[in-house]
C-alpha cells in the first residue's frame, strides 16, 4: 500500500470514528432520557419493548490492597501480558 493510499485510509478511518463517536453520544443521551423517565422503577413495558434498569452487585478483588497486605502472594498470582495498541494520531 502506498503512502497516499495509507493516508487516505487514515482519513477515512477518522471520519468513520467521528460518526461512531457522534452516534454513541446520541445513544447515551437516549439511554439517559429513558432512565430519567423510568425514575425509580426497575422495569417498564413500552409497547413491544421491556426496559429494565436494575442494580447489580459484583465482587472484585482489590489488587492494590492485596499487594500491600500480601506482596508475596500477589506476586505469585500476577500475570504480565503484552498487547499491541493501534493508534492513528
Amino acid at each position: 500500500m502506498s503512502i497516499n493510499e495509507l493516508e487516505s485510509k487514515c482519513r477515512e478511518l477518522r471520519q468513520l470514528q467521528a460518526l461512531i463517536d457522534e452516534a454513541q453520544a446520541e445513544a447515551e443521551a437516549l439511554r439517559d432520557a429513558i432512565k430519567a423517565a423510568m425514575g425509580s422503577q426497575e422495569a417498564v413495558q413500552a409497547g413491544e419493548y421491556r426496559i429494565t434498569w436494575k442494580p447489580i452487585t459484583s465482587t472484585r478483588l482489590d489488587t492494590t490492597a492485596l499487594r500491600k497486605a500480601l506482596p508475596d502472594v500477589a506476586e505469585r498470582f500476577t500475570r504480565t501480558t503484552t498487547t499491541r495498541r493501534f493508534c492513528v494520531a
